[in-house]
C-alpha cells in the first residue's frame, strides 16, 4: 500500500544548508561530482511509491516537455541511466529494478516520465531563451514546494521567481551567471530549508499564495543541483526533497539551526 504523503519522512538529513557557511547565503553553491549527484536515502521507497502514483495517475500534473527540449531530455535519460547501477539499481532486459525492489520498463521515448519513476530527484531542463535568461522547457516535478509547473513552464528565470521577495535583479544576475558557467563534469549544489506542514506534492499557483497559520512540525529541505548536458548544452536543475522532524537532526545540525534560524512556509 502506498504510504500517506504525511508519513513519508527522512530520519536522517545528509545535507543541512544552514549548517555550512557556503550554502547559508544566496545563491550559496558548493561543487558536486556526478557520482554524488543522485541520492538514495531512508525515505526512497515511500517517495518512489508516491512518484509512481502521481506519474501513472496524473502525468499532466507533474510533467511538461517542449519539443525544443526533447533532445536534452533524451540526453539526460542516457546520462542518468549510466549512473544508476552505482546507486543500487539493476538494469537488464529493458527494465530497471530500483533499490526498493520495484521494476520499471525503460522507455527512451518518454525520457522524463521514465526517469521520474527511477530516481527520487525532480528534474528540470533549462534552455537559453530569446533573451539572456534560461527558460524552463521541460520537467518531471512530483514534489513542488508551493509552486505550479503548468504556471512556470516556458517562463524565464526572473518571471519564475517573481513572487519570491529575495529574488531581485542582483540575485537573478548571479543565478544566471551560475547557469551560464556550470559544467558537465562538475556540478553545483545549493539548498533551501523551511519549516512546513505541507505534503510532498504541494503545487500552488501564485494567486493561491501561502497560508502559514498553525503548527509547522517538520523541516523541508531541498538539495538542488545544477549540471550542464555536454551534447545539447541544456542545464539540468535537480531537486531532492527531504522532510524531517527537528528532533531527528544531529546535535551539530540542531546547534547550527539555533544559531542560523530558517523561515516558516506553508
Amino acid at each position: 500500500m502506498m504510504p500517506r504523503m504525511s508519513d513519508i519522512r527522512q530520519t536522517r538529513l545528509g545535507f543541512a544548508p544552514w549548517a555550512d557557511p557556503r550554502t547559508r547565503r544566496l545563491p550559496g553553491t558548493i561543487p558536486v561530482a556526478p557520482e554524488d549527484w543522485l541520492l538514495t536515502d531512508d525515505a526512497f521507497g515511500g517517495q518512489m511509491a508516491l512518484r509512481d502514483d502521481l506519474i501513472l495517475r496524473a502525468p499532466d500534473r507533474v510533467h511538461r516537455l517542449d519539443a525544443a527540449a526533447r533532445p536534452a531530455a533524451v540526453e539526460l535519460y542516457d546520462r542518468v541511466l549510466a549512473l544508476l547501477p552505482a546507486r543500487g539499481h539493476r538494469i537488464a532486459g529493458g527494465m530497471a529494478t530500483r533499490p526498493d525492489g520495484v521494476s520499471i520498463d525503460l522507455n527512451r521515448d518518454a525520457p522524463l516520465l521514465t526517469l521520474g519513476r527511477l530516481v527520487a530527484e525532480d528534474l528540470c531542463l533549462m534552455l537559453p531563451g530569446p533573451t539572456a535568461e534560461h527558460v524552463l522547457a521541460g520537467a518531471i516535478l512530483c514534489f513542488p514546494s508551493g509552486w505550479s509547473l503548468h504556471q512556470k513552464f516556458m517562463r524565464p528565470m526572473m518571471r519564475i521567481h517573481e513572487p519570491v521577495a529575495a529574488y531581485g535583479n542582483q540575485l537573478g544576475r548571479r543565478v544566471q551567471r551560475l547557469l551560464d558557467g556550470v559544467r558537465s563534469d562538475q556540478g553545483l549544489m545549493r539548498g533551501t530549508a523551511h519549516y512546513s506542514a505541507a505534503p510532498l506534492h504541494n503545487p500552488r499557483t501564485e494567486e493561491q499564495g501561502h497560508d502559514i497559520d498553525g503548527p509547522l512540525p517538520f523541516i523541508r529541505v531541498e538539495r538542488q543541483c545544477l549540471f550542464r548536458l555536454p551534447l545539447t548544452g541544456a542545464v539540468v536543475f535537480s531537486i531532492h526533497t527531504s522532510v524531517i522532524r527537528p528532533a531527528d537532526l544531529t546535535p551539530d545540525q540542531s546547534a547550527a539551526l539555533a544559531k542560523f534560524p530558517i523561515h516558516r512556509a506553508a
